[in-house]
């Protein structure tokens, strides 16, 4: 073990943490950076996917002991899953697959390390017999659901491979909450779906939060009353299911109503079908963008209509510390817990939604109250402050301490 002044960590996982532009980038590199303030010596494993990822890498060197980060091609890495076939195993392990990061976990571990956190359960295969003080395993919401979820909405050949990916990852995840010291979700709602599908672990609630500094209003010079926005990277399939379904059977209504109403898709790697967006009049999608608080700025109203939703989403939070008023689906809220009253719209289904977004954008003194009042809740309860202090606490109850 490392000094106990300055506890020796290996972090894995999936995307490189850096620049913090989407879920899952966010959530591991607000852990990540915290562990390095608090004065540990990181050890990073993850995944290169863009050119650009070279200056993360870069970044991230500079402050960590080392990184490998192996480059991962999706589309060749789809061919190579198709060996969890032969195996028996899910495909979604030999996606996540690299010879260059087993090496790195073994040699940062010949030593044991004092913490090996691990987020997103596909990197646990690096770690499964890793010796460490403790083995923490974020597994943020369990993976295998979500293909449950898409077998559920599939064609036959769909349902098949999807629900046989479901079957094979939950019992990874089952296999990695057993060996891992602790287990940990991001919400109450997931917590009670692990204890169902994984009996005998219990797993820890540790949510992500939102950076209430950098999502911060600068007023509304640029707001424009009947405007909203959906954020998110444009490629994920909830994403790309949510914001078509919202312009296929909720726009025409609104546009109807409100002809000048406008709709901001922001978010990177726009797939073509939300590319196609773009001709319908009203909306614009805007590709990658450096960064989204302006647009924010320019709406009323933020939208989550997702259908395939799990876990806390960022995207809300981020509105809502911005002072929109969100209209969400229940899967996109679920994740929040108890809202306050006045402080969230949960619509379910398309009439719902056409009416919780026509409301607020028929009435902009109100809009403004209740973003006032979401950014009042969500700045003080989602801080990331808040969830390091949680985290802090986890860390102390398993053994691993910091420098004072």
């Amino acid at each position: 073990m490392s000094s106990p002044t300055r506890p020796k960590v290996v972090f894995l996982c999936q995307r490189l943490p850096w620049p913090p532009d989407r879920g899952d980038r966010i959530t591991t590199w607000h852990f990540l950076q915290h562990l390095l303030a608090r004065g540990a010596d990181v050890h990073l494993g993850c995944f290169a996917e863009e050119d650009r990822d070279q200056e993360g890498v870069a970044f991230l060197a500079s402050r960590c002991r080392e990184v490998v980060a192996p480059r991962l091609d999706r589309r060749l890495a789809k061919w190579t899953s198709l060996r969890g076939l032969l195996t028996g195993e899910a495909l979604t392990l030999p996606f996540f697959r690299h010879r260059a990061l087993h090496a790195a976990v073994r040699r940062w571990s010949a030593t044991p390390p004092d913490l090996v956190f691990v987020y997103s359960s596909s990197m646990a295969q690096y770690a499964l017999t890793t010796k460490a003080r403790a083995k923490v395993m974020q597994f943020a919401e369990l993976d295998s659901d979500k293909w449950r979820q898409f077998a559920a909405k599939s064609g036959v050949l769909g349902r098949w491979i999807y629900g046989r990916e479901a079957k094979r990852l939950l019992a990874f995840e089952d296999r990695v909450a057993r060996t891992f010291d602790r287990s940990l979700v991001v919400s109450d709602v997931e917590r009670e779906l692990f204890r169902e599908r994984i009996p005998g672990v219990d797993p820890a609630v540790l949510p992500n939060g939102v950076d209430v500094v950098h999502f911060q209003s600068q007023g509304d010079g640029e707001r424009h009353p009947h405007t909203a926005v959906f954020t998110g990277v444009m490629d994920y399939e909830p994403n790309v299911d949510g914001v078509c379904w919202f312009v296929q059977s909720c726009w025409p209504a609104l546009r109807q109503r409100f002809p000048d109403a406008r709709l901001l898709v922001v978010g990177s790697k726009p797939v073509a079908a939300v590319q196609a967006l773009a001709n319908v009049p009203g909306i614009t999608v805007t590709g990658r963008v450096p960064t989204t608080p302006p647009w924010f700025d320019r709406a009323a109203v933020a939208i989550a209509p997702l259908r395939l939703a799990r876990g806390v989403q960022n995207k809300v939070l981020e509105a809502m510390s911005m002072g929109l008023p969100v209209v969400s689906s229940p899967q996109a809220a679920q994740g929040l817990g108890d809202v306050p009253k006045g402080t969230l719209t949960i619509a379910d289904g398309d009439a719902a939604t056409i009416a919780g977004v026509a409301e607020l954008f028929a009435d902009p003194a109100r809009a403004r109250q209740v973003g006032n009042a979401a950014a009042t809740w969500v700045r003080r309860e989602w801080r990331w402050e808040r969830m390091y202090e949680r985290f802090d606490a986890l860390l102390g109850e398993l053994g691993v301490t910091f420098p004072s």
